[in-house]
C-alpha cells in the first residue's frame, strides 16, 4: 500500500525538539504525572493502585473502568460502544481500515488532519475535498456537501473543533450534515480531539456518535486533556461497526498499555478539574494571542472558536515552508507551514502550550515582522 508522506509530522519531527519557542504545538501544556494525580486527588494513593498491577496484556478493547469513564463524555453511549485504541490516530486508522473499500467515495472536509485524505486515498478510495473558505469564516458549506454527496458516499470525515482553522460545527450544524449523511445513507467520522476546549459557554460541543445511528466520534487523551504522553484515543459508535474494526485492530494493536489505561481513567474521572484548567489556558491565551494580532498590521486570520490551533495568513509572497524556516533560524520560533495542511499563505499556530513561551515567541515574531 502506498501513502503520502504526512507533512505535518515530518515538520514536527525535524523541528520541533531544536527551537526555542514552540508555537507549532497542539495540546494543551501538558500535564506532569504528579500534576495529574494532584488534580484527582491522588497524590498519596496511586502506589495502592499501581504496584499491585502484574503488567501483563490489559483488556483487549479497554479496561472496564476506563470504557466506563469514556462513555460518561457522550449523552447517549455506553461502555459497549466504546473501543479502545493506540492514540486517536490508531482510532482513525483502524475506522478507515475497516469501511472503506476501493471505488468508494469519502467527502472529507479541508483543511483537516491528513489521515482524513491520505488513508482514504490509499486504500483505493476516492477523496471529494469539500473546502472551508476563510471569507466565509472557515464554516461548512452544507449546499456544497449535499451536491457532492448526490452521486452517493460511504463517509463523510471532518475534524470538529477543526484543525488547523479552530473552526467550530455547532449542534445545528451537526444535525444538518446527519440528514444529508441519512439521505445516501453515509457513514459522518468526527475527529472530536479538541472536543471540551470551546472557547464560549460550558466548552464542550455535541458529539456526532449521539446524533446519529452511523456517526463515529473519536476521542483522545492528548489535545483537550494535556496527556498525549499516555499515547491513548479511542471510538465510540455502533457495536457492530466496533466489532469489525476489532477484528482490524488484533492485527495491530492488542491492548493499550496497563499504566496507560488506568491512568486515562484516572484522568477522565477528574475530567471536570483537568478541563476548568484546560479552558483557562486556551482561552487566557487566545486573547493573548487575539491582542497580538490586532497589532500586526501584516497578519490576518479568523478568530478560533475552538480548539487550541489557527491560521495565521502573513501577508508576502514567500512560501510558507520558506518563511517558517527562516523565522525558526532567526528567532528560535517554530510554526507550522501551512503548506503542510493544504493552505499554503499561512501558518498554523499552536497557542495552548505555557503562556510564558506564547509571550515571548509572539515577541520575537513581533521583531521578526518589523525587520523584513
Amino acid at each position: 500500500m502506498r501513502i503520502d508522506a504526512f507533512g505535518v509530522e515530518i515538520w514536527m519531527n525535524r523541528h520541533e525538539n531544536h527551537c526555542r519557542y514552540n508555537l507549532a504545538e497542539t495540546c494543551v501544556e501538558s500535564l506532569t504525572v504528579a500534576e495529574l494525580l494532584a488534580l484527582a486527588g491522588k497524590s498519596n494513593a496511586i502506589l495502592d493502585e499501581l504496584l499491585p498491577m502484574k503488567l501483563t496484556y490489559g483488556a483487549i478493547e479497554g479496561s472496564q473502568r476506563l470504557r466506563d469513564a469514556i462513555a460518561e463524555l457522550y449523552e447517549t453511549r455506553g461502555p459497549d460502544d466504546v473501543l479502545v485504541a493506540h492514540g486517536a490516530i490508531g482510532a482513525n486508522s483502524l475506522v478507515y481500515s475497516a469501511l472503506v473499500e476501493p471505488g468508494d467515495t469519502v467527502i472529507s472536509i479541508v483543511p483537516t488532519y491528513q489521515q482524513h485524505v491520505s488513508i482514504p486515498e490509499s486504500l483505493g478510495a476516492t477523496v471529494k475535498k469539500l473546502p472551508l473558505r476563510e471569507e466565509q469564516g472557515y464554516a461548512v458549506d452544507l449546499d456544497e456537501l449535499r451536491d457532492l454527496t448526490k452521486s452517493g458516499a460511504k463517509l463523510i470525515a471532518f475534524a470538529n473543533p477543526n484543525n488547523p482553522t479552530g473552526a467550530l460545527m455547532d449542534r445545528a450544524v451537526l444535525e444538518e450534515i446527519v440528514r444529508i449523511a441519512e439521505g445516501c445513507s453515509a457513514w459522518v467520522l468526527s475527529d472530536e480531539v479538541y472536543r471540551g476546549i470551546d472557547q464560549s459557554g460550558d466548552g464542550t460541543t455535541a458529539s456526532v456518535a449521539d446524533m446519529y445511528p452511523k456517526g463515529i466520534s473519536i476521542g483522545s487523551m492528548s489535545k483537550a486533556f494535556s496527556l498525549a504522553g499516555l499515547r491513548l484515543g479511542w471510538i465510540v459508535g455502533d457495536p457492530d461497526l466496533l466489532r469489525d474494526v476489532s477484528i482490524h485492530r488484533d492485527y495491530n494493536t492488542i491492548s493499550v498499555g496497563m499504566v496507560d489505561d488506568l491512568l486515562a481513567a484516572i484522568a477522565l474521572e477528574s475530567r471536570d478539574a483537568i478541563l476548568a484548567r484546560n479552558r483557562a489556558i486556551v482561552r487566557q491565551n487566545l486573547a493573548i494571542l487575539d491582542e497580538w494580532v490586532a497589532g500586526q498590521p501584516s497578519i490576518s486570520w479568523e478568530r478560533p472558536q475552538g480548539g487550541t490551533t489557527a491560521l495565521l495568513r502573513y501577508g508576502e509572497e514567500t512560501d510558507s515552508e520558506a518563511f517558517c524556516l527562516r523565522l525558526l533560524e532567526e528567532t528560535g520560533v517554530l510554526f507550522t507551514p501551512g503548506a503542510a495542511l493544504g493552505a499554503e499563505g499561512t501558518v498554523r499556530i499552536g497557542y495552548a502550550n505555557n503562556t510564558q513561551i506564547l509571550r515571548e515567541g509572539l515577541g520575537a515574531v513581533s521583531e521578526f515582522l518589523a525587520g523584513r
